[in-house]
């Protein structure tokens, strides 16, 4: 096995990116950067901390952040299994990034930047649902903003290669092997729907 271990070895490997890779990074977002955010109902957030690196899908029913104005987004964190994975991380090391997906679209949205968590209540109350509020809101202040290029999309037919879930193993099913049985996969991917229905927001 060859490693690059060196920033002169990759350097040297991949040559200079296009100006169009380089210009296309702002520091705030443009109007067609927000309109991208505005359509996007899922993102990827990824943040780093003592322990390493998570990354936490994230959606809503309409724009998944809200734009508070063009270097800030809020992010309501909604209920989910409790780890707090990505919010301690925020807590102890603020650096984050997104990644925005739209279905059928072939390009990507990428902000880096840095986050606090907020539980301010008027904050909160922008993102009721059905009388519930996040327990929290995370703050992204942008520090780079751009487009990903459609290769990956292409090349891995996300959005044409038509449902390729049959088979997959459970939530459940990944469970009972974990546990060697102890947890009843079978009863758990049965729950699950009834436990999510009433607890989305």
């Amino acid at each position: 096995m060859t490693w690059l271990t060196t920033l002169d070895e990759l350097h040297a490997r991949y040559g200079h990116p296009g100006e169009a890779a380089t210009v296309k990074v702002t520091r705030q977002l443009t109007p067609a950067y927000r309109a991208w955010l505005d359509r996007s109902r899922f993102c990827i957030l990824t943040t780093v901390g003592p322990e390493g690196t998570d990354g936490s899908p994230r959606g809503d029913e309409g724009p998944v952040v809200t734009v508070l104005d063009p270097q800030t987004l809020a992010l309501p964190d909604w209920y989910g299994n409790n780890r707090i994975d990505s919010l301690r991380n925020i807590v102890r090391d603020g650096r984050v990034s997104l990644l925005f997906l739209i279905p059928g679209a072939n390009n990507a949205l990428r902000v880096n930047g840095t986050a606090r968590l907020s539980a301010d209540a008027s904050l909160c109350a922008r993102f009721e649902r059905e009388g519930k509020l996040p327990r929290s809101v995370i703050v992204v202040r942008i520090e780079e903003v751009y487009s990903q290029c459609a290769r990956a999309l292409i090349r891995s037919a996300l959005w044409t290669a038509g449902d390729q879930s049959q088979g997959l193993p459970t939530v459940g099913d990944m469970l009972r092997e974990i546990t060697e049985g102890r947890i009843d996969g079978k009863a758990y991917d049965a729950d699950w729907p009834g436990r999510a229905a009433v607890t989305m927001w």
